[in-house]
């Protein structure tokens, strides 16, 4: 089990005035290699419960543990898991600060004493995992667009070797270019390298296309969670909720209405061509 929450609740100003329970009683296992999503409208208790899962935050009551290990029993070494746990918030790239983007992803592993040859297979493993050729290295990670700014800020924390990568809306404020080659390189490092990957995203799309199983998080507690194709089947509460499914899923249900025999238990557009097609050569050979 790569994560396990226990009961975790978490206050924030307790006792005071300005009292406000941001996660209450929140249980959660996620396993190893696994591809999870997280999805909740603002103030749903999403970046407060990804600060939780590398002890950014301790919660006011409630466990937490990372690989079996409790992370706030006494003498646990929160460095160590901090490595194990990479966290990528919103607009990582207003973190870079070296002169060049090789500078910038060496920082972390240097600190941990790597040198040399290790050093250089990290730093250059990590760069070609998020796709940045070998013709960016030596430039000001300044001088690159807003979607290679990105990549070179998650290749920084690839670098640290983590078992487990948590992303904060890493698409925000990218063009649908920039979003899809992301996506892309997040799921090959998610294949390749066999990580933990937990996505924070505000994007039923994405989420629909690129995750195994996903939480929805309303009001500091966990509504739904499961395989995401199940957790989309519940449109109704989930558009209660402030949320909804994919658009192509509305695209379907108005097709269905207007008398279209469609199958509509679709996540993506490639889905959805798939059961038009499936649809009309059975309309066709029942003529």
């Amino acid at each position: 089990m790569a994560i396990k929450i226990k009961q975790l609740t978490h206050i924030y100003n307790e006792g005071t005035p300005f009292e406000k329970v941001a996660l209450h009683d929140v249980n959660l296992h996620i396993k190893d290699g696994s591809f999870l999503g997280i999805i909740g409208h603002t103030g749903s208790g999403k970046s407060t419960l990804i600060q939780m899962f590398n002890g950014l935050l301790k919660p006011t009551r409630g466990e937490v543990y990372v690989k079996g290990i409790n992370i706030h029993e006494d003498g646990v070494d929160k460095k160590h898991i901090r490595q194990s746990v990479g966290l990528v918030f919103q607009y990582p790239e207003y973190q870079l600060f070296e002169m060049t983007v090789y500078d910038d992803v060496a920082y972390g592993p240097k600190n941990l004493g790597l040198e040399g040859d290790a050093l250089k297979e990290r730093i250059e493993s990590s760069l070609k995992a998020v796709g940045l050729d070998e013709e960016f290295w030596q430039k000001s990670p300044f001088e690159l667009s807003g979607g290679q700014k990105r990549r070179v800020a998650i290749a920084g924390v690839l670098a640290m070797n983590p078992d487990i990568l948590i992303l904060d809306e890493p698409t925000a404020g990218l063009d649908p270019k920039g979003r899809e080659e992301l996506f892309s390189q997040l799921k090959e490092m998610h294949e390749t390298r066999h990580l933990t990957i937990v996505l924070i995203s505000h994007s039923m799309e994405d989420v629909a296309r690129y995750v195994e199983e996903l939480i929805v998080l309303y009001r500091g507690e966990i509504a739904f969670k499961g395989d995401t194709r199940e957790v989309f089947k519940h449109r109704e509460r989930l558009e209660e909720i402030g949320l909804g499914v994919p658009q192509i899923r509305h695209i379907m249900d108005a097709l269905k209405e207007k008398g279209m025999l469609v199958d509509t238990d679709v996540l993506t557009v490639e889905e959805a061509a798939s059961k038009l097609i499936a649809c009309l050569e059975k309309e066709v050979n029942n003529a």
